[in-house]
């Protein structure tokens, strides 16, 4: 259980240093529209993903479980769909409104993808070198 935690840290924490390093990169190299959209796609996969990992964390602790009468994948589910539709509505505004270019905005919606593609072969490279000593 504390490798499953120490992964969901080190993607929680990855989102948000991708999210700074790919918004400065942005900003320096490309026009504003286009780092804008960078900067709030990723702040929309980041506060997303810390709010889904609340969730879990607050559903699935033991007092909740043991609950009778209570569904505790229903409670994260509506909360994750509701989650999803005000994301949807606000990328929608952000797209039909011209805030934002929309490849920005696609770049900056991949931070979590990224940061999961990281530690992915981080854990797939400790794992392979820990067998070959």
């Amino acid at each position: 259980m504390q490798d499953v935690q120490k992964l969901v840290d080190f993607i929680t924490t990855s989102n948000w240093l991708i999210l700074l390093f790919g918004g400065l990169i942005g900003l320096m190299m490309t026009p504003a529209e286009f780092a804008l959209g960078i900067v709030l796609g990723g702040l929309i996969v980041a506060i997303n993903f810390h709010l889904l990992k609340k969730t879990l964390k607050t559903a699935f602790c033991p007092e909740v479980v043991l609950e009778k009468g209570r569904s505790v994948v229903s409670g994260a589910l509506v909360k994750y769909y509701i989650r999803f539709g005000i994301s949807g509505f606000i990328i929608y505004l952000l797209i039909s409104k011209h805030i934002v270019h929309p490849l920005g905005l696609l770049a900056g919606l991949s931070v979590v993808v990224a940061s999961m593609f990281l530690a992915t072969v981080l854990e797939l490279t400790r794992l392979f070198f820990k067998e070959a000593v």
